[in-house]
């Protein structure tokens, strides 16, 4: 009777571990665990389809891939909505941090996107700093233009806080690089991550790079990877 009852024991304690194992390995981590800033998210939360863009305002080719969704902005949108996508964009100084050009506009760009997401303005002011970047700067000349982004200063920045109706709170927080330490921080990560910029993971499909002549055509295809890498 012992030996029974100290089999039926064993069987009992192999049965919780094995539901233990297959619950570990079924378990979904929710969203909202993983993103970094739910202020630079775009979609449900509980989206079934995750996708990441590691960027900085700085990165040409991140600043095409972003240009060309602001100009499909409602396609978009109506795309992440019918396809469940929870959209994130991971923004960081990398290229001030860690690049070969150590551009300072990296670094103000980036503080000033983040003193504005602290007023509530991210959307609105990334947005605009995006479509400004890129028809100003790197539409025509790609990398080329860094030399003369590269001098922009904080008063660029601050300025176009102006156009999205950010006053001298927003100013300050530039001025003083009060944002300065969260985007360190979110380019240390990034680094962890990425080798180069602009870097995706779109479910499991996790391309690199985009060229500066690619479009909203080449955008939809990054994008239906991403979705049918979730089907595989």
């Amino acid at each position: 009777m012992k030996k029974a009852l100290r089999i039926i024991g064993v069987i009992a304690v192999v049965v919780v571990l094995f539901a233990a194992i297959i619950t570990s390995m079924t378990h979904k981590t929710p969203n909202s665990e993983k993103v970094w800033d739910k202020d630079t998210t775009i979609g449900n939360m509980d989206a079934e389809n995750y996708f990441i863009v590691y960027s900085d305002i700085a990165c040409p080719y991140c600043i095409a891939f972003e240009n060309a969704i602001i100009e499909h902005e409602e396609e978009f949108k109506e795309y992440i909505e019918k396809n469940d996508i929870l959209f994130e964009i991971r923004l960081s100084n990398f290229l001030y941090k860690y690049g070969e050009s150590r551009s300072i506009e990296s670094l103000y760009g980036a503080e000033a996107i983040f003193c504005a997401k602290n007023e509530g303005k991210f959307w609105d002011y990334y947005n605009l700093a995006v479509q400004k970047v890129w028809n100003e700067y790197f539409k025509v000349s790609g990398k080329g233009a860094f030399y003369e982004f590269n001098k922009l200063g904080k008063d660029y920045w601050i300025d176009m806080g102006k156009e999205v109706g950010l006053g001298d709170d927003f100013a300050t927080c530039v001025n003083e690089d009060q944002t300065e330490e969260i985007i360190s921080k979110n380019a240390a990560k990034t680094a962890q991550m990425a080798n180069g910029l602009p870097a995706f993971k779109f479910n499991s499909y996790e391309p690199g790079g985009f060229d500066l002549s690619w479009g909203w055509d080449y955008v939809l295809m990054y994008f239906e990877a991403g979705l049918n890498s979730k089907q595989k």
